[in-house]
């Protein structure tokens, strides 16, 4: 039985548009069930991770409205809250679609953490920008509360977090756990709830966002997927994208996909953070890694679509 991990980005969560009400992200993540369903009708184990971004950048704004009344929530906070309550929508869209195809597979969603480095340079200069921009009064105000904020210039001011490592997915064995018990799993949801080891042993939530796909690739290494599948807003990786020369990839190993990204092809803040998952989910053993467009999630994992990322050849 094939293993497939889907990563969900986050045009699987709302409109479009990018708009992000209640009623958008319900009616996207409903469309994004629809090819998870059509993977799990092809007998293959299913786990689904995901993006918050636009959730926990809901919350971010909730916190600077109320700074001035109640304490901010900590951003580990706003990673399990959503991984809470996108997990909720997908456990209300994903068995209705398998009801769909006959199938009675149930569904689970894993509130999941993933170990980060405490002594992770990312810690010491933190430089991901998260949420909107503000004035500079504004900003003062959760400065306050311990956050770190930039003057961005003409835009005003913007909140930088540490982007650390992921090191290990905490809760995987207990997503082997619901696999074994016939369940498709959503873990991981948004990189995972970031957190540290103490010395002691003790671990801690940190102030930190941890990039979904980077945790995917190790959740997938950990789960022991064959196939991981990153769902994004095009249907494949493209070499000069954009321009006039652009150069979409089909099946590419490796090393071929590690070479394109030495000569500076992937954008950090876009296609890079991929395209680098899909690398190290292969390295560490993964049959293939695939990214594509939602609505080809299951062709690909077949791979017969999207950019298909195999072993040396």
């Amino acid at each position: 039985m094939t293993r497939v991990l889907i990563a969900l980005g986050g045009n699987a969560m709302t409109a479009p548009d990018g708009a992000a009400r209640p009623e958008d992200q319900i009616a996207a993540i409903k469309r994004a069930a629809e090819p998870i369903a059509d993977v799990v009708a092809t007998g293959a184990e299913v786990v689904l991770t995901h993006g918050n971004g636009p959730q926990v950048g809901n919350l971010l704004v909730k916190n600077e409205l109320a700074a001035s009344v109640v304490p901010p929530v900590p951003l580990d906070w706003c990673g399990a809250q959503t991984q809470g309550t996108i997990g909720a929508m997908l456990l209300a869209s994903v068995p209705r679609a398998l009801a769909e195809r006959g199938l009675a597979t149930p569904v689970a969603a894993l509130v999941t953490r993933t170990l980060v480095d405490v002594d992770d340079p990312r810690f010491r200069e933190p430089t991901k920008p998260i949420g909107r921009y503000l004035s500079e009064a504004e900003a003062r105000v959760m400065i306050d509360h311990g956050q770190v904020w930039e003057d961005r210039g003409e835009k005003g001011w913007r909140r930088v977090v540490a982007s650390p490592e992921p090191v290990q997915v905490l809760d995987a064995p207990a997503v082997v756990a619901l696999l074994a018990a016939g369940y498709v799993v959503v873990a991981a949801g948004g990189g995972g709830i970031p957190v540290v080891r103490d010395p002691d042993g003790t671990l801690r939530g940190v102030e930190a966002v941890i990039d979904k796909d980077l945790s995917a690739a190790v959740l997938g290494r950990a789960i022991h997927a064959d196939v991981l599948v990153i769902a994004t807003d095009v249907p494949a990786v493209s070499l000069a994208f954009g321009q006039p020369d652009e150069r979409v990839l089909g099946s590419v190993d490796v090393t071929q996909l590690r070479g394109f990204q030495s000569e500076g092809h992937f954008a950090s803040g876009s296609m890079g953070p991929k395209v680098e998952a899909a690398c190290r989910f292969v390295e560490a053993g993964g049959a293939w890694a695939v990214i594509t467009s939602l609505d080809s999630i299951a062709e690909a994992t077949a791979g017969w679509a999207g950019t298909v990322v195999s072993q040396e050849r």
